[in-house]
């Protein structure tokens, strides 16, 4: 028998999805009141589809049929629908079967919307309440001319039985997840959301909601930037002050309309710009035209209010239900500076340089502030291929355009300013998918304790900061503190083949500057060669000799020149020309960053556009290289044919890839092809085309003017020797990031692991402390230990000791020496306090310790006082596993007492963790050299400590209702760990975890 709480409507089984085609579809549990619905899409259902999901011809639905389907108990029996501008457009159905964990399981699709992957999303979403419902395994029959509801099937990736019986296909699925359902689950969810993107960057038609009559205004910039952008599709002026008969709005030469529903053709994006109050109007109207995406301008939405929030729930809700997705409210815009589209959708006065940066900016006075400094800045040097200003990111997020970014060949490197992160589950594992392919830069706003600002809807979080930049981290995420390191860490990356290594060659005409870098350098982790010095009288041709022998010196991994103005007729020209030719004729590709101290037109020169080397060489007299340039150009070639002789080195290392990781992708590099995105300026290497030494860097495409496919010798300049240095430093973390990635690390097995064992224990203990979700109950000391123990985690035996007597006869019992010490919640883990006596040998020792302590911090009862065994001496740590309901497990760890608690110095990885994730915790903390060795002191046994670590992150990962784990203090000797405390805390899993069905978050 059901209680009634069973029976009750299960809210929390609506979803949003994303569908195959980038379109939106709610679904949500069938109810009595959706009859009328019902009937309407059965008779949409073409006569096939029907016979294929009866098994016979069923023209309609008797009353009796209406009624079954649409009355549920959602818990033996329970029917989903897919809906899209109110109406069904697919149903599924399970009914529970013996044995009582199996349910028989039918979908039906409607003709219209079949091939979009609705029955694909139906099948997660009922598997998940499936498996809510102690259902463990569907069963289907198929006909075997159905081959579309097979392939929804086969290709579900669950454990799947399959039989041919009677004219049947029979099949039977596992509902258990397996590793390569959620891969596939996955999958759908990236080509889904990353087509949702692409349909908002490529619209065929745009329609501006709000363009005045009069020059000025939101609507009327933004549609005068669309304009003036060169927009390749169609545009049109929208709003109702307009007169009815059609007319052009001048000088912008668009139609005109009083609504979308009056524009004849299609529209696929429309741009709003209206009054708070009239937007739900121009939703109802862009839905019912089919419009794909809106990019709402209009402020007055959870930024101002309660009323404000409400508001902006209702515009999602109301936009998802025509299967629309929305940028914004109070966003800045969109723009995609692809010559097949060239959308500036936004605020921005002109449509940006083409280049391969994509851009994320949640706040708009940000995105205006980096569009206008990365074009001052890096003009001809890099350029933006995609930019969105996601406002108050009620439905588009980062994490829509990780998706889409991870797999554009477009964008060769990401940025992004956040503040604040919805899902960061799915952002860390997003941004680690990204991160592989090509860099991911980052920053966030409201870091230390700030509250997410009042228009982004999103779950409060308390993860501490560190927290989240150490999980940022460990998903290759390049985290930055401030919005100008992440222009100059972006130019970087944009523009300069990843490091391979740490070492740093630097050369300049200033012994001071020099300096600088060089002490940068040793700031930031980076190994600085000796300075070359110039001298202030150095020519651009000793520059160009110089930084030729650095590039081809193998004890570098890159190169910082310093610059300070020279007394003479040197202009910044000739030296920019010099530089760049020194890289061209460079044997192997290294990063190159400029730091100059007031040199007008420097940054510029070394930005602008030039030919190849071999134009220059074959005295292309169109190239615009200085006149001198083919005489600067012996001289390199000189100094690089010297260099390479010393060093021995072989020609055949021309042309080596200058991003590695672009090859190891089985992506083209710049030699395979000169139409590949290396020839046009937009992937990072050096090749040898026709004997010639080329140079490309990864950056925009060559400026118009120039031969098409030229590649071109671009460098990144920078006013401050610490901002170069910060730039690289990052490269080349990041670059071993990549490294290390490629060769995964791995979740160890251990055979005295009883996970069912545990299960078992954690079942009867939930249900003996009457555990109710989200409410945690703390273990006792030896539950905690018999659960730790099944995972092969020993806690050095401790007894209490009430009094004095007791006290000694725990000592003779675990055997002396001993320590004694309070257990108290108020005491615990405060030796600072003086309240731990150690290594006591006897019992006349024992018993004056206790007459101290309890003189000196309260009576025995106060004090919950045990006896332990001693452990030998060693590093006191501390180990930690913690369940966030947005971030998920994570694994900590810090040395114990002031370094942890004053300092702050914990490292953090998500869980399951690694072999290698655990071997960085360690040695990630800033005192972990006192696990090695540190002043002559013993190393400690950090095998052994990485494998507690490993231990206590597989117990989380394998249970989900040990929502803490608290190990302290870990003594880590010299051979072996002893725990001589922990503590463990148990609730209910949640009903729903990202292994869940895939869905758009509900704010």
């Amino acid at each position: 028998m059901q209680t009634p709480s069973e029976h009750a409507y299960p809210t929390h089984w609506e979803a949003d999805v994303v569908l195959r085609d980038g379109g939106i579809a709610h679904i949500r549990p069938i109810t009595p009141d959706d009859a009328g619905r019902l009937v309407s899409f059965y008779e949409q259902v073409s006569d096939q589809s029907k016979y294929y999901r009866f098994f016979a011809p069923y023209p309609r639905l008797s009353d009796r049929d209406v009624h079954r389907f649409t009355h549920h108990d959602y818990v033996d029996r329970v029917g989903l629908a897919a809906i899209v501008g109110g109406e069904f457009i697919a149903t599924v159905r399970y009914d529970r079967i013996a044995p009582a964990d199996e349910a028989e399981v039918a979908f039906l699709v409607q003709d219209a919307h079949q091939g979009r992957g609705v029955a694909s999303a139906l099948l997660e979403h009922i598997a998940a309440v499936a498996r809510e419902r102690s259902i463990r395994r569907f069963a289907a029959e198929v006909l075997p001319a159905n081959s579309k509801m097979i392939k929804v099937f086969t290709d579900a990736g669950y454990t799947q039985k399959r039989s041919f019986e009677d004219g049947v296909v029979r099949l039977g699925l596992d509902l258990e997840p397996t590793d390569a359902s959620l891969a596939v689950q996955r999958a759908r969810e990236q080509r889904a959301e990353a087509h949702s993107v692409q349909r908002l960057l490529t619209p065929r038609s745009v329609a501006v909601v709000g363009a005045g009559r009069e020059p000025g205004g939101m609507g009327r910039t933004v549609l005068r930037n669309i304009v003036a952008g060169g927009f390749t599709g169609r545009t049109y002026a929208v709003n109702r002050a307009f007169p009815e008969e059609p007319s052009r709005l001048e000088p912008e030469g668009v139609p005109a309309h009083r609504s979308v529903g009056g524009i004849a053709e299609p529209v696929d994006l429309a741009v709003v710009a209206v009054p708070a109050e009239e937007v739900p109007a121009v939703v109802a109207d862009c839905g019912e035209h089919g419009v794909q995406g809106l990019v709402v301008l209009t402020a007055g939405y959870a930024e101002s209010g309660g009323r404000g929030r409400a508001r902006q729930r209702e515009l999602v809700r109301q936009a998802r239900s025509y299967g629309m997705r929305v940028i914004g409210p109070n966003s800045f815009g969109l723009i995609n500076t692809a010559e097949a589209v060239r959308l500036n959708a936004s605020l921005a006065p002109e449509l940006p340089a083409t280049g391969r940066v994509g851009l994320f900016s949640q706040s708009g006075a940000i995105g205006i502030a980096l569009l206008s400094g990365l074009h001052r800045r890096a003009a001809g040097l890099v350029g933006i291929s995609t930019f969105v200003s996601a406002g108050n990111r009620a439905d588009v997020s980062g994490n829509d355009f990780l998706q889409h970014w991870h797999d554009d060949p477009d964008t060769d490197v990401v940025l992004m300013y956040l503040e604040s992160i919805g899902n960061p589950r799915k952002f860390a594992r997003l941004a680690r998918r990204t991160a592989a392919r090509k860099p991911l830069v980052v920053v966030k706003g409201a870091r230390h304790g700030a509250a997410a600002p009042t228009g982004h809807a999103v779950p409060s979080t308390r993860i501490p900061d560190a927290t989240v930049s150490d999980l940022l981290r460990q998903a290759g995420v390049i985290r930055v503190d401030t919005v100008t390191e992440l222009a100059d860490t972006g130019l970087l990356l944009a523009s300069q083949p990843l490091p391979e290594g740490p070492r740093v060659a630097i050369c300049g005409n200033s012994e001071s500057l020099a300096l600088l870098t060089y002490d940068a350098c040793l700031t930031d982790g980076l190994r600085p060669l000796l300075p070359r010095d110039l001298t202030t009288s150095a020519t651009p041709a000793d520059f160009r000799a110089a930084l030729s022998a650095a590039l081809a010196d193998r004890a570098c991994d890159a190169v910082v020149v310093t610059a300070i103005p020279w007394v003479g007729d040197t202009s910044a020209a000739d030296l920019a020309t010099a530089l760049r030719e020194a890289v061209a004729t460079a044997p192997t590709a290294k990063p190159v960053a400029v730091v100059h101290l007031e040199i007008p037109g420097l940054a510029e020169a070394l930005a602008a556009p030039v030919p190849d080397r071999s134009a220059v060489d074959a005295g292309d007299p169109a190239g615009g290289v200085p006149a001198d340039a083919a005489a600067a150009g012996a001289v390199a070639a000189e100094a690089t044919a010297v260099v390479g002789a010393a060093l021995g080195e072989a020609s055949a290392e021309r042309g080596a890839p200058a991003h590695r990781d672009r090859a190891e992708d089985g992506m083209d590099s710049a030699a395979e092809s000169p139409a590949s995105p290396a020839a046009d300026g937009g992937s990072a290497g050096r090749a040898v085309a026709s004997g010639a030494p080329v140079g490309t860097a990864a950056g925009p495409a060559p400026a118009a003017g120039g031969p098409a496919g030229e590649a071109a010798i671009r460098i990144p300049a920078y006013p401050a020797a610490e901002r170069a240095v910060r730039a690289l430093a990052e490269a080349v973390r990041y670059a071993r990031w990549r490294r290390d990635v490629a060769v995964p690390g791995r979740v160890p097995e251990y055979d005295d692991i009883d996970e069912e064992g545990a299960a078992a224990d954690i079942g009867v203990l939930l249900k003996a402390h009457g555990a109710v979700a989200p409410r945690a109950v703390t273990l006792s000391a030896p539950d905690t230990q018999r659960l730790l123990a099944r995972y092969g985690i020993a806690v050095l035996p401790a007894l209490p000791a009430p009094d004095p007597d007791s006290a000694v006869d725990a000592a003779r019992r675990l055997g002396f020496p001993v320590a004694l010490k309070p257990t108290a919640p108020h005491l615990r883990h405060r030796a600072d306090l003086g309240g731990v006596r150690l290594d006591l040998g006897g019992e006349a020792e024992l018993r004056r310790a206790y007459a101290e302590l309890t003189e000196l911090l309260g009576k025995p009862e106060e004090l919950s006082l045990v006896v332990q065994s001693m452990a030998p001496r060693g590093v006191d740590t501390v180990v930690r596993a913690a369940i966030h309901p947005t971030a998920g497990a994570v694994l900590s760890f810090g040395l114990a007492g002031a370094p942890s608690l004053l300092l702050g110095d914990i490292a953090h990885r998500l869980v399951p963790a690694t072999d290698r994730d655990a071997a960085e915790l360690i040695r990630s903390v800033r005192t972990a050299p006192l696990l090695f060795g540190w002043r002559g002191s013993a190393p400690v046994d950090t095998a052994a400590l990485e494998e507690l670590l490993l231990r206590v992150s597989r117990l989380v990962d394998d249970h989900p209702e040990v929502v803490g784990a608290d190990l302290e203090p870990v003594i880590v000797a010299q051979h072996g760990v002893h725990v001589l405390g922990a503590t463990i805390r148990l609730a209910p899993p949640p009903a729903r975890s990202d292994l869940g069905p895939r869905s758009l978050p509900l704010y």
